[in-house]
């Protein structure tokens, strides 16, 4: 079976092949295509949405064209492919547009069946992309954590998800980006948090973790509930104030001009503590849900973030040798991902979508 994947849900126009027989096999990589948006989006420190589709609807044929022809197949070799994948939520309203627009439109004419494919659900099956060891067992637990999302995630098998902690403000890579345009680093702000701190001390500077109530939930009593849950707003604010008492300015100084009072070696201290807080509040959250689940097999992280060499370093440490992280290109937004998981949705028995039904109305399940 050849799947032909697309993924437009933020900033990176993708799509991919993969191969495989669902029912005894593991997904193979034929092909990855990925166009990003980076370079445009640096000068404005963030993504504009209208930019985004723009830039999608321009690159995305040339894209799918592209990962034909790296699969060893002729761009009308549609006999060749037996589904569709596409990012269906969640993202960026109008990128979401034009992937989805495009699947649809090439499941119809070329009468193959549409998968629509939850994008942190995703983010999860590239760890079983080109995994250079085992791969993960269940019941697992997944760090899913990325520029929109830090959750912990709970599987018992494939295609089975249950959300049992998410961020209540900010996600951490979010956090990452604002502490970074503070810090006048460009965009975006995990990779140059992460290059800053490496000539920086990870103790110079403490920031609090989060101390968070567990809320009520149904069927719940929640004086005896684990609280899961992660907050980041705070520790950005904290961030902000230290290096605002750091300098000696007031609280009312604005955080835009921070940068052209700081040293280099104060950058890269400040980026280094932030980091090891930042990795430390996850970590402290996955032994939580470790303690509360025992019979967990493997953890698997996942996302943009998982990309960072700090959080790799400390979550070996902590959890080797039952961690898994994917590859680092496939850390970021790709189709090979959205293709690996449509694989284990056909191995699972999920029926296709309609493709004239399809619709990218948010919703906030990974079902």
């Amino acid at each position: 079976m050849n799947i032909l994947s697309i993924e437009s849900s933020c900033d990176e126009t993708a799509a991919a092949i993969i191969s495989g027989n669902p029912e005894n096999g593991t997904p193979e990589l034929l092909s990855n295509v990925v166009v990003s948006q980076i370079d445009i989006f640096k000068e404005y420190g963030g993504v504009i949405p209208e930019v985004a589709a723009r830039s999608h609807l321009e690159a995305i044929l040339p894209v799918i064209h592209k990962a034909f022809e790296e699969a060893g197949f002729k761009k009308n070799d549609w006999n060749k492919i037996d589904a569709i994948a596409v990012t269906h939520t969640p993202g960026l309203l109008g990128s979401l547009l034009i992937g989805t627009l495009t699947a649809r439109t090439l499941a119809i004419l070329h009468h193959k069946p549409l998968y629509a494919v939850h994008h942190l659900k995703s983010h999860i099956y590239a760890n079983w992309l080109e995994a250079k060891k085992s791969i993960p067992k269940f019941p697992l637990l997944a760090l899913v954590v990325s520029g929109g999302h830090t959750q912990i995630i709970r599987m018992q098998a494939h295609n089975q998800f249950e959300i049992i902690g998410t961020t209540r403000d900010d996600a951490v890579g979010e956090c990452f980006d604002k502490v970074a345009k503070i810090l006048g680093l460009p965009y975006p702000g995990g990779p140059s948090i992460a290059q800053a701190a490496k000539n920086g001390n990870p103790k110079k500077y403490k920031f609090p973790h989060p101390k968070l109530t567990a809320p009520a939930r149904a069927g719940n009593n929640s004086s005896d509930h684990t609280d899961l849950d992660f907050s980041f707003s705070g520790l950005k604010t904290a961030v902000l104030r230290k290096i605002q008492e750091e300098l000696g300015l007031p609280l009312n100084h604005p955080s835009y001009d921070l940068k052209n009072h700081l040293s280099d070696e104060q950058i890269a201290d400040f980026a280094a503590s932030f980091e090891q807080t930042a990795v430390d509040i996850l970590l402290e959250n996955l032994e939580k849900a470790l303690a509360k689940y025992p019979d967990t097999k493997s953890i698997v992280i996942a996302g943009g973030v998982s990309a960072n060499e700090r959080l790799r370093e400390c979550a070996t440490a902590k959890f080797a040798p039952n961690i898994f992280f994917p590859e680092p290109k496939f850390s970021g937004d790709n189709a090979a991902m959205v293709g690996a998981a449509t694989f284990y949705e056909i191995a699972s028995g999920v029926n296709p979508t309609d493709p004239y039904k399809l619709n990218i109305l948010p919703r906030k399940d990974i079902s």
